[in-house]
């Protein structure tokens, strides 16, 4: 008999979590999975691994089952360990973190015989493709040969702004990464703090502040000053019924696809129907339309209509929107939309200078310190992950013209330099956003998953000797 079949999953998070499940519950053995993280932590990654109970989940848990084919799993999980939720609650995030553990768990003691998972707490620096059996190399432990490799990294830490004079980043006052645990654990309650960016790391920082009894005021900065939208309260989901006919049918376009959404919101106001229907309608045809839009089309759709596409598409609870609006009435926190200028550091602090929208003058303000919420880093060209820019580097991966991902073809399987599709690395997670454009929340990312895991059952079949 040949040796049994092995697979690494690099990335612990969400999306390397249930690849992993289906693998286990997929498995006729023998298979040996070797999951790979840096922190060491399964099944949380950095959006679950919180551990405070003001950051909670931005979709209602009815609609946040890991599993496509069971809607309500994550809900009777949640349900058993408090029976007052429902399925229009919005839960802790850490719950959520329990939820993929226990089913990273139950999937393990449930394999079949001869399937074996391991966690490696290490991270993998390069991948050397040497015949059909690629080696990992790693920062601590020896070379890992195996038959295949899926990359499954999550969200990555935001990058700094480029300024002028960058000697703030190594300024303790400067948090670069807020959720590195305990973050903002050593800012001054009583003196003012500014947040980089509006959006909904921006929110679970002021409130988390706020909770903690920050006086001293936050001034949080972003280009357009544009909040995230709140959901509406109720338990049922959207119908997602109201697709408008014209975005379909229009020449593919950003001015196009802007057009046509609008214009259908509208009809729909008249009648009474949420503009929320709309966005959900869009979600299943997503992927087909930014596939049919060319580059520049991409980039035009980045660069003027993201932002309004961000606040509108990720929603917050609406208990924390009301929160929010309380802190923001309150005088408590400041939304202000500019660009930044300069951080430059003090004895007592930080001095942020900023020049509003349409404004010519820079306002200049002394703060504690600045928490960067601009948001995970969202061009792959530019992260500080060795393994990503060996990929690059050597041709054995490639990005999209955007830099939001790497390329795939539809098998889920890396396109190397000169084109061709690899058979032993695949990819799914957060950086197959420059293929489907809908990478980041769990409806689309347990589909792919799922799907990668159903091809690599076949894939890593063996025929016996």
């Amino acid at each position: 008999m040949t040796d049994p079949r092995s697979i690494a999953v690099i990335g612990a998070g969400f999306s390397g979590t249930i690849l992993v499940a289906h693998l286990l519950r997929s498995s006729q053995g023998p298979l040996r999975i070797h999951l790979i993280n840096r922190s060491g932590r399964l099944a949380r990654g950095v959006a679950y691994g919180t551990r405070s109970s003001r950051h909670v989940l931005n979709v209602p848990a009815g609609r946040m089952s890991a599993f496509a084919e069971d809607e309500s799993d994550f809900l009777r999980f949640a349900q058993q360990r408090d029976p007052s939720i429902t399925g229009g609650s919005f839960v802790p995030r850490r719950l959520y973190g329990d939820y993929l553990e226990h089913i990273l768990l139950s999937a393990q003691s449930g394999s079949a015989r001869g399937t074996v998972l391991s966690h490696l707490a290490d991270e993998a620096v390069a991948i050397d493709v040497d015949g059909d059996r690629p080696r990992i190399r790693l920062v601590h432990g020896n070379p890992l040969a195996v038959d295949h490799v899926v990359l499954a990294s999550g969200n990555y830490a935001p990058s700094a702004p480029r300024l002028a004079d960058n000697a703030f980043r190594n300024d303790p006052r400067f948090v670069g990464d807020p959720w590195k645990p305990l973050a903002i654990n050593g800012i001054r309650v009583d003196r003012p703090v500014a947040i980089i960016g509006t959006g909904l790391t921006m929110v679970d920082v002021a409130l988390e502040l706020a909770g903690r009894g920050h006086t001293g005021g936050m001034i949080a900065i972003s280009r357009r000053g544009l909040l995230p939208q709140p959901h509406r309260r109720g338990t049922a989901p959207p119908a997602c019924d109201q697709l408008p006919l014209d975005l379909v049918a229009c020449a593919p376009t950003a001015a196009n696809y802007l057009r046509a959404v609008r214009q259908h919101v509208a009809r729909l106001q008249r009648e009474g129907v949420d503009w929320r229907e709309v966005i959900a309608s869009l979600r299943p045809v997503t992927p087909s339309l930014w596939r049919a839009l060319p580059d520049a089309e991409r980039a035009r759709f980045l660069r003027h209509l993201r932002s309004y596409w961000d606040i509108h598409r990720h929603r917050m609870a609406p208990a924390l929107w009301e929160s929010l609006q309380s802190l923001l009435q309150g005088g408590d926190l400041r939304i202000v939309a500019g660009r930044l200028t300069s951080i430059v550091t003090t004895p007592e602090g930080l001095t942020v200078s900023y020049r509003g929208r349409h404004q010519d003058a820079v306002t200049t303000i002394p703060v504690a310190a600045v928490v960067n919420c601009s948001g995970p880093e969202g061009d792959v060209r530019r992260l500080r992950d060795p393994l990503i820019g060996d990929l690059l580097r050597r041709g054995l991966a490639t990005c999209d013209a955007a830099g939001l991902g790497l390329r795939v073809d539809e098998n889920y399987r890396l396109l190397s330099s000169n084109g061709s599709a690899s058979s032993v690395l695949s990819l799914t997670g957060p950086l197959l956003k420059g293929a489907f454009w809908e990478a980041t929340a769990v409806p689309e990312l347990r589909v792919h998953a799922a799907r990668l895991a159903g091809r690599l059952a076949g894939v890593l079949e063996r025929v016996e000797s």
